[in-house]
């Protein structure tokens, strides 16, 4: 049994001697695609921040556009409109065809 337990341990040792490259070799290929995955995010972060951006200007940008002062210049000097009186307002109702 002396040869035999000897046979087994050589054995073992050549195993493990093979296996140790081919872990670090599977340790590098996986820390490339760490590194490109972690490039990959960076990037992703990188336009989420410029649409975030981007998004709070144009959030600036409707208010602006739709404030009433703004919309009743225009109103007023470009479409030569102008605030109805109250005798022109005419009054409409609307009955509920359901009933």
């Amino acid at each position: 049994m002396g040869k035999a337990n000897i046979l087994k341990q050589k054995i073992m040792l050549c195993i493990i001697a093979v296996s140790i490259p081919g872990f670090l070799a599977l340790d590098s290929v996986q820390a490339r695609k760490y590194a490109k995955l972690e490039h990959e995010v960076s990037n992703l972060e990188r336009k989420q921040k410029n649409i975030v951006e981007q998004n709070k200007k144009l959030i600036a940008d409707i208010g602006v556009l739709s404030s009433s002062i703004r919309i009743e210049k225009i109103a007023s000097e470009k479409l030569n409109m102008r605030r109805a009186e109250s005798d022109e307002i005419i009054r409409v109702r609307v009955k509920d065809s359901k009933k």
